[in-house]
Formats: C-alpha cells, sequence, structure tokens
C-alpha cells in the first residue's frame, strides 16, 4: 500500500494540552514553535506555542498521520485557516480549569468549524476545576444542536488522545 499522509489539527485555548497531546502520540521528536510567555493574564505558563507543534503517529493499514498544533491565543488566528487547510478534522482541547472555558469552546468551535466541520472535543484539567460541574459541556453542545464527540482527558495521557483520534476517524468515515 502507498503511504498516503493525513492530517489532524489540535486547537484550543492556550495551555489546554495542545502541544502536550501531539508529544504523546507522536512517534517522531516533535517539532515543536514554544517561545516565553508574555501572556500570563491569559495563562501561568512559562512557554506557549507561536507558530506550528508538529508530530506523527502510523495507524493500522501503515496509514500516517500527521498531527499538527495551532498556537491557542487569538493574536495568532491569522495561521489557523492556514494550518488547518487539507485537515481531514479538529481536535479542539479546552482547559476546564478557566473560569471562561464554555466561552473558549464556543470561540474555538464558531472560528474552526468553518475550516472543518469533523471536529471531536477534549475537556482537559478537569481536576482542577472540581467546582465547575462536567455537564455544562454537553448541554452547551445540545442547546448549540452541535453533534460534535466530547470526551474529558487528560492530554498526557497517549489512550485519551488516541481515543479522540479514533472517534474522529470513525466519524469520518461514518459520513464518507
Amino acid at each position: 500500500m502507498i503511504l498516503q499522509q493525513h492530517k489532524i489539527v489540535f486547537a484550543g485555548s492556550m495551555g489546554a494540552g495542545k502541544t502536550e497531546a501531539i508529544r504523546s502520540l507522536s512517534e517522531i521528536p516533535v517539532l515543536a514553535t514554544e517561545a516565553f510567555n508574555t501572556d500570563c493574564h491569559s495563562h501561568n505558563k512559562l512557554e506557549t506555542t507561536v507558530g506550528i507543534d508538529y508530530g506523527e503517529i502510523t495507524l493500522d493499514d501503515d496509514i500516517k498521520i500527521g498531527l499538527y498544533g495551532t498556537p491557542g491565543q487569538s493574536r495568532f488566528d491569522f495561521i489557523w485557516s492556514i494550518i488547518c487547510e487539507g485537515a481531514i478534522g479538529l481536535v479542539i482541547l479546552i482547559d476546564h480549569s478557566l473560569t471562561s472555558s464554555l466561552n473558549e469552546l464556543e470561540t474555538y468551535i464558531n472560528n474552526f468549524k468553518e475550516h472543518n466541520e469533523n471536529i471531536v472535543i477534549g475537556i482537559t484539567h478537569t481536576d482542577e476545576n472540581p467546582d465547575q460541574p462536567l455537564h455544562i459541556y454537553r448541554e452547551w453542545l445540545s442547546k448549540k444542536q452541535y453533534k460534535y464527540p466530547l470526551f474529558f482527558i487528560d492530554a498526557r495521557v497517549p489512550d485519551d488522545i488516541l481515543l479522540m483520534i479514533e472517534a474522529l476517524i470513525t466519524t469520518i468515515e461514518v459520513k464518507y
């Protein structure tokens, strides 16, 4: 079989785990474009993605998937459409520990659904804000009549990320 290059994009809020998710799955050293975080009011982390993160994973039948990570800050939104070009789907990761996590979800879905309708959603850092209920995401998706698969995950756990990719691919296969 000829190897086919497919592309899945990881998008979402700063600090949600996009780079970590790609690192957890990639079979090659991840090309990361991390720089010192100057936007500490948005997220208190030392570094943040300012370009494109890239890794690869090979699935069954030697299908190679390119894993592309977007910067989470809206000031880099000019690159989002470029990264999404030719993608088979999107993984949107949202940091549950943010007080604005539901607004972040709405922002990223609204910005990325125009580039690709094949979306799965991963909610991360659920242990860091136990007072905020998790059902708010399902209720919001239902209210908006979105049918995107929703997962509560740890971006450092390869099986969690692989489950989302499998759900994305299954959704694509069902549609087409």
